[in-house]
């Protein structure tokens, strides 16, 4: 067959570039064939169809073929690959930190995959760079920049923002660094209970993993900002840089809340007895925190939303502590996680746009872009290729929700959080482990027969006798979890998650808890009852199991 018939054939297999309501409906029709086979695998589980474990050894196995198949072919297929995949928006998944997108979110993805802007220019995105630039502006307004002095660019996770913020920080510290490589000694500051990716990110710039210097916190999961004096005079007294400063505001684990007021005036303290000739960068991570920000104005007293007097009082909480994240010099915002869109939509957001300047690259270097227009963020960003589905998804649910929406889902969240501590609490087996949490998640621990958690509770930090039963403990907090794990991929129970590590004892043993994070705005108060009743019974499964591993302390 000539090339040219195939190819008009492949052509009805793309949107038209022209308007063609024939086909235009076939491609319609060719999405609501997929939504209508996956709506097929809901039932009322928290997962799609059945509990199908993913087979890698046969996807190794996979071949390019030579003919292509009808589109009514692939859709099935891959819808398969969704079978099994838990529906996060159910009121029975409770998982890390994963929102179920809105309708506007989704639209806003599948707009930018449909005509597939560039974010490089303008020349290749149009209007979706001025998308961009819209939400920049928002965000900035939101949590308290200027909009008209702030700059910003969508990347590739909370991750990419800090690598954003430590990278100009670099510059900042060591000028020219891009060009010359570290002449010098550089650390990042950061707290223990920091996401890891402070260390990933020192990794991949050259500063190196080992010059990530950790910080202890207080029982609050926030930095003790008299320790962080301590690592910044050291640093600073053995001739070393500091690259940047990294303030959490949400950790994942334990919401913890580090205090920017007082860090930026560390910063400045430490300038000025040190005689910089820079000022060390400070980045907060809030990519969880920052929708927190939606309450700085709102009425607590009136309370007009109605929320319940414990959700009141973290909700306000949060909001006093997240109205400083304006004083850090960029924050990272990750839309996906509680702004309710989908992946990826992450905002590294500077206060002031000049700050790109310093990772500027010369258009000299890049002959073949830029063009035309006048906006070409290109020049600075790490990515040359960026996608425009971040920042449409994000506009698409900042213009549907407002302020109003965002304080009603998180305020939400926090609300069957409080409705879950009170219901763990009232079992003598569960133990709340971040009972000073302000957020949505809670970590918990299921303690074995023969075990008051009364007693173990403080024990467990600080009785250096206690740190074997401590260890038996976790592992059985480690076969509880798989026991719920196995029941909520069954289709049977509720998804939730663990972490090995929520803090650590006084001597360096690490504390496992049971995490449940609730961002679904179909959870209810049932669902926290029915959550304690699964781990309740995974907890008698074990200890009734000779293969669970539930020998009780001593």
């Amino acid at each position: 067959m000539h090339y040219s018939e195939i190819l008009a054939a492949l052509r009805k297999q793309f949107p038209q570039p022209v308007s063609d309501p024939v086909h235009d409906a076939y491609v319609a029709f060719s999405v609501l064939r997929a939504l209508d086979q996956v709506d097929r695998l809901k039932g009322q589980s928290p997962i799609l169809g059945r509990p199908v474990e993913p087979d890698f050894a046969a996807a190794r196995k996979a071949r390019f073929v030579e003919q292509g198949r009808p589109l009514e072919d692939v859709i099935p297929e891959l819808v398969k690959h969704f079978e099994g995949m838990q529906i996060w928006g159910h009121p029975l998944s409770q998982i890390n930190v994963v929102p179920p997108p809105s309708i506007a979110g989704i639209l806003g993805v599948l707009l930018a995959a449909m005509f597939n802007p560039n974010l490089c220019s303008e020349e290749s995105a149009r209007g979706v760079s001025a998308a961009e630039e819209r939400v920049v502006a928002m965000a900035a307004d939101l949590l308290g920049y200027d909009p008209d002095s702030a700059g910003g660019v969508f990347t590739f996770g909370g991750t990419g923002c800090l690598l954003y913020g430590v990278k100009v920080g670099l510059e900042k510290a060591l000028p020219g660094s891009s060009q010359a490589g570290l002449t010098q000694g550089a650390v990042v500051l950061a707290s223990d209970e920091s996401h890891y990716s402070a260390v990933n990110v020192a990794g991949w710039l050259g500063i190196g993993q080992e010059h990530v210097i950790r910080v202890s916190t207080g029982a609050d999961n926030a930095v003790c900002v008299d320790a962080l004096a301590v690592a910044g005079r050291s640093v600073l007294s053995q001739g070393k840089r500091i690259a940047a400063i990294v303030a959490t505001t949400g950790t994942t684990d334990a919401f913890g809340i580090d205090d920017l007021s007082a860090i930026r005036s560390l910063r400045d303290d430490l300038s000025r007895e040190f005689s910089l000739e820079y000022r060390p960068h400070i980045h907060a991570d809030a990519v969880i925190g920052w929708a927190w920000s939606v309450f700085a104005d709102y009425d607590f007293e009136a309370n007009p939303l109605g929320f319940a007097a414990p959700t009141l009082g973290a909700l306000a909480t949060a909001a006093e502590r997240m109205r400083s994240l304006a004083l850090a010099d960029s924050i990272g915002i990750d839309f996906h996680k509680t702004g309710y869109v989908p992946y990826v939509s992450s905002l590294a957001l500077f206060r002031a746009a000049s700050d790109f300047d310093l990772i500027r690259r010369p258009r000299s270097t890049m002959p073949y872009l830029f063009q035309a227009g006048q906006h070409h963020p290109g020049t600075f960003t790490l990515e040359t290729t960026r996608n425009g589905l971040g920042p449409m998804s994000a506009l698409a649910n900042l213009l549907l929700l407002g302020k109003e929406g965002l304080r009603v889902l998180i305020g939400h969240a926090v609300e069957m959080a409080q409705a879950l501590r009170g219901q763990i609490e009232d079992q003598p087996e569960l133990a709340v482990m971040n009972g000073r949490n302000v957020g949505p998640v809670t970590l918990f621990r299921v303690y074995p027969p023969g075990v008051d958690k009364g007693t173990a509770g403080p024990r467990e930090f600080s009785d250096p006798d206690f740190q074997v039963e401590v260890r038996q403990i976790n592992e059985f907090n480690r076969a509880v979890f798989r026991r719920v794990w196995s029941e909520a991929t069954a289709g049977r129970g509720i998804a939730i998650s663990m972490t090995d590590c929520y803090r650590h004892s006084d001597f360096g043993t690490p504390i496992a808890a049971l995490k449940s994070y609730v961002l679904s705005p179909f959870t209810d108060v049932p669902q926290m009852h029915d959550l304690v009743r699964h781990v309740l019974a995974a907890r008698d499964f074990v200890v009734g199991s000779s293969s669970g591993g539930a020998t009780a302390p001593a």
